[in-house]
């Protein structure tokens, strides 16, 4: 996210900045006037109502071309195409798995004690139908489903209608993804106006849970994040050990990509560091046509440490509202968290709407969605950094496996 500038030029706070006093203000007020951060509860409210009013026709949008610019560059690019998308899905699984492990490991979020929201139990205390699950998902009305915020019956849709799209041919299919992209951008518009509120968000709801719970809070938060740095570090080490399968040399590819990842962990953008990283691939001698064809679609369909985010964050706000996942629970947080992030990679504030979209899929209550974004800023800077070296490998796991020979 860019600071914001004044009509005369001159660079005001920045958003992430912005977050940061807002959750130092919060603090303040709710150790120190105790009565006053209560009565804030409304502003962190209002926030997550703004995101889940345009979580569904966002993810609609934006899956659907996702999925459909997925069955035109499959047939196209051939098997570098296929090796990519496999490997891509295959990585998130991993990354979301290592979130919900070390949430079961460690559970930074059980000190917080908040209150359930009064249908969370309903959800969660009984174990899943899978016969009744597996036929919800398919909807009788897509319209009623979508004006009841049930997510995966949604994302099936999306997938479904941009597949269908991509296989109907460019032509026809253009009048329908013209409107679909102009919606999306009309989204991606109102999502910027509501992630500008994030500041004045995260300052109510620090200052609430300050004023009821003290320093619980903030241990919990250091713990989260904490316990996520960690889950970066693993999941790079594994990209390592990747590194070597590939019949690389682990560490010099290491010191090669420390300049991009460095860029994209400073400036919290893949995008920025997309150049740079190109560049480094191709001086190790990976052909362009490998490396211009998987980092562009890594960038929207591989982001790993966004994946292992939303796992690990989904748990933490279970856990802080005291409701144990099962394992089948577990497992739909793994399938939907896949979809969810591969559908809004290009969305403003991605990790935040796919993690909301994963809440809203379980009827998790979504009111944390504003404390985690308390510690966003951290946090973000870690899953950019693991986006850009994750991707990495998928582009010499894809030159591995189609046997193009390295470039002199």
């Amino acid at each position: 996210m860019h600071g914001l500038s004044s009509p005369g030029g001159a660079r005001r706070i920045g958003l992430p900045l912005q977050i940061v006093l807002g959750l130092i203000l919060g603090l303040l007020v709710g150790l120190f006037w105790p009565r006053l951060g209560a009565a804030l509860q409304p502003l962190g409210t209002a926030f997550v109502s703004a995101v889940k009013m345009v979580v569904i026709p966002l993810v609609f949008c934006a899956v659907t071309l996702g999925s459909m610019k997925m069955g035109h560059d499959a047939p196209r690019l051939g098997r570098v195409a296929l090796i990519a998308f496999g490997w891509f899905y295959f990585a998130s699984a991993i990354a979301i798995a290592i979130g919900l492990a070390l949430n079961g490991l460690f559970h930074p979020g059980l000190g917080m004690h908040m209150a359930p929201a009064a249908d969370a139990g309903s959800h969660l205390a009984v174990g899943i139908d899978w016969t009744k699950f597996l036929l919800e998902l398919i909807p009788s009305n897509v319209v009623a489903a979508m004006a009841q915020q049930k997510v995966l019956p949604t994302l099936l849709f999306a997938v479904l209608f941009g597949l269908a799209l991509a296989a109907v041919g460019p032509q026809r299919a253009k009048p329908m993804a013209d409107v679909l992209a102009s919606v999306l951008e009309v989204m991606f518009r109102i999502t910027n106006w509501v992630v500008a509120l994030a500041p004045l968000a995260v300052f109510g709801v620090i200052a609430w849970l300050f004023a009821s719970q003290g320093m619980a809070t903030m241990l919990a938060l250091a713990k989260l994040v904490a316990v996520m740095y960690l889950g970066y570090a693993l999941f790079a080490l594994l990209c390592i050990a990747g590194f070597a399968l590939v019949g690389e040399r682990p560490l010099a590819v290491t010191r090669q990509m420390l300049a991009p990842v460095l860029l994209g962990f400073v400036t919290r953008s893949s995008e920025v560091a997309l150049p740079l990283h190109l560049e480094k691939l191709e001086a190790m001698g990976v052909p362009n046509r490998i490396a211009s064809v998987v980092l562009p679609l890594g960038y929207s369909f591989n982001l790993d440490g966004a994946a292992l985010y939303i796992g690990l964050a989904t748990t933490f706000i279970a856990e802080s509202y005291g409701l144990r996942l099962s394992l089948p629970q577990l497992l739909t947080i793994l399938g939907t968290a896949l979809i969810a992030s591969k559908g809004v990679a290009n969305v403003p504030s991605a990790s935040l709407i796919a993690l909301s979209t994963v809440l809203l899929a379980l009827g998790l209550p979504a009111d944390a969605v504003a404390l985690v974004a308390g510690v966003d800023v951290l946090l973000d800077m870690g899953r950019t950094g693991l986006n850009v070296f994750g991707n990495t490998l998928a582009v010499l796991v894809a030159r591995r496996f189609t046997g193009e020979a390295a470039e002199p």
